[in-house]
């Protein structure tokens, strides 16, 4: 059965059965004197309700000065606007300040952030190219980052673009372009930390990263064919440096072989003249002793010398007026051979038994013209 049903619910406003509400006016009024008699006020008065609503707003004054700090932030403490070192930077942890009194700034110290650019800018050469870069930064020092610059980057932005216009314009297109990005981008970090630091932002610069750069739009063809040529002119280059590399060598190696084959020459005719001259002393030995058979035998090796490299031999007759034809190639092919043996090349025992023919034959040719003449 609900309260207000006739039957005898009960009042949840305290009152008796009955078909009116509560004065709300009037619970209120008793209620604020309950509430002032509990601080010593007297009843009707609101001393005591002020003190109370002093007690409430001091209580939420101190709850809202309560703040965290996080692991990765530091926070910058102003009591009245003021700096004071002895408080003003504040780690990580749970903290209090008086509220209207302290002003608390947060900044994450630790996160690599990142800003972008892009521009055209003219390089030592009177060239324009655009280039973009990214820096990547963090905050190394919060008070100046958060006290010393208005607005620390706006300082970056403006810092970088003139650190990367001084870099550029010390160097050629070429340089901007191809081999010298790496060291541009060491130069332009290294002017820009100088430019920070000049300022006292705070900022470090952990890295500037330059991407690959191009030339406007208007002159691309142009910076196409440059690439392209010199693209040739290393490919040229390198196929002369191969080209010298394999001919040289090759022609250091002809030249020492022919230094070896010289000195071999050299030693080998050397040799032979020694053994020459052994050789002669040798005969001359034997020959004082046998100057007849000596002289016989160096005939006999002198016609077997010459005899192995003719096939046709013509004989000049003391007693005759005619020559006398020999053809050695004939001869050998009608001899035995049980004389000459069986194989085709002649030795010195064929050239023998070919000498002993022909002496033979010039004999009797000799001794037939004795008789014709005796006629």
């Amino acid at each position: 059965m609900a309260w207000n049903e006739p039957g005898g619910g009960k009042d949840p406003w305290g009152g008796g059965s009955g078909a009116n509400p509560p004065d709300l006016d009037a619970m209120l009024k008793k209620y604020s004197d309950k509430f002032g008699r509990f601080f010593g006020g007297g009843e009707g008065k609101g001393s005591g309700l002020l003190l109370g609503v002093l007690i409430v707003a001091a209580a939420v004054w101190f709850l809202l000065g309560i703040y965290q700090v996080d692991a990765k932030e530091k926070a910058v403490v102003l009591r009245f606007g003021v700096f004071d070192e002895s408080y003003g930077i504040v780690g990580d942890g749970l903290h209090w300040n008086p509220p209207l009194i302290d002003t608390v700034q947060k900044e994450n110290v630790t996160e690599e952030r990142q800003y972008q650019s892009r521009g055209q800018m003219l390089t030592e050469d009177e060239n324009i190219v655009e280039l973009p870069l990214t820096v990547h930064y963090n905050i190394k020092n919060v008070r100046d980052f958060v006290l010393a610059v208005k607005s620390p980057e706006s300082s970056l932005r403006q810092a970088t673009d003139s650190a990367l216009r001084h870099a550029v314009g010390s160097m050629k297109l070429d340089d901007v372009l191809s081999t010298g990005r790496e060291q541009l981008s060491v130069d332009v970090q290294t002017r820009l930390q100088t430019y920070l630091d000049n300022y006292g932002t705070g900022i470090n610069v952990v890295k500037v990263n330059i991407l690959e750069g191009k030339p406007p739009s208007a002159v691309k063809a142009a910076y196409d064919d440059v690439i392209k040529a010199r693209e040739d002119k290393e490919r040229l280059i390198n196929e002369a440096q191969a080209y010298s590399n394999g001919i040289i060598p090759e022609a250091r190696g002809r030249a020492q072989r022919q230094l070896e084959e010289a000195n071999a020459y050299k030693a080998r005719v050397v040799a032979e003249a020694e053994g020459d001259a052994r050789r002669f002393e040798q005969i001359l030995s034997e020959f004082d002793k046998a100057p007849e058979v000596t002289r016989q035998r160096l005939y006999i090796d002198a016609i077997s010398e010459v005899l192995e490299n003719t096939s046709k031999v013509m004989v000049d007759v003391e007693s005759g007026n005619n020559l006398l034809y020999l053809p050695l190639d004939k001869i050998v092919q009608r001899a035995p051979a049980s004389k000459i043996g069986n194989n085709k090349s002649l030795s010195t025992s064929d050239i023998s038994i070919i000498a002993d023919e022909v002496i033979e034959k010039l004999r009797r040719q000799s001794g037939s013209s004795l008789r014709r003449e005796a006629r």
